[in-house]
């Protein structure tokens, strides 16, 4: 058997980070409409945690998520500008070609590595204050968490947002003629997700 070229492993590495971006993807959007319910009452909120903990979906999806978001991680990491100079220059062309697709990946660049470690305090601090109630999230908010989840949040869903839109420019989704109005799309999207978050965030607060 040949051994697989440059391009053949690229095409791999690519289709696998989709995949697992697509995955954590689901896994944001049903986790923020979940801890949304609390909107609707917290008493709600309670039910489902304490339902996911009898059945052990809470313990058994936290490290599965975490482990994913490190492979996600790894495989990205490959194109990210981490080398002296590489980010500076990067940016440097991308203001001067005023391309807007190329300024989402500097933004996802920024809000990967807020969420590469970000991911990590935010499972603790909810793991380790088991059972799962409204009550402890707020008595957590009022200990300083709020100032995490202040930036937490947008950068989760932004880098989100933005990657579902570049997975659908990639594998041809999303046509070029149509970019921008699928961009307002997920910008409009983000934007009722991040409305849910903060409205969610405001009711434990006020609990």
């Amino acid at each position: 058997m040949n051994p697989r070229t440059p391009a053949e492993i690229r095409s791999r590495l690519d289709f696998w980070q989709a995949f697992s971006g697509a995955l954590l993807a689901v896994f944001v959007c049903c986790h923020l409409i979940l801890e949304g319910s609390v909107v609707i009452s917290p008493v709600v909120t309670d039910f489902i945690g304490d339902w996911m903990e009898k059945i052990y979906v809470a313990q058994i999806v936290a490290p599965v998520i975490l482990a994913l978001i490190l492979f996600h991680f790894w495989i990205a990491a490959r194109k990210m500008p981490f080398r002296k100079g590489e980010l500076t220059i990067f940016t440097q062309h991308s203001m001067a070609l005023k391309d807007v697709d190329t300024a989402l990946w500097i933004v996802q660049v920024f809000t990967a590595i807020v969420i590469l470690f970000g991911a990590f305090f935010h499972v603790y601090g909810v793991m380790s204050q088991m059972p799962l109630t409204v009550e402890k999230s707020h008595i957590r908010l009022h200990e300083g968490w709020i100032l995490f989840y202040t930036v937490f949040l947008p950068c989760t869903i932004l880098h989100t947002g933005i990657g579902m839109y570049r997975i659908g420019v990639k594998y041809g989704l999303i046509s070029k003629a149509r970019r921008k109005i699928w961009r307002a799309i997920i910008w409009i999207g983000m934007g009722c997700y991040l409305i849910l978050g903060c409205c969610a965030l405001t009711r434990v607060w006020f609990y």
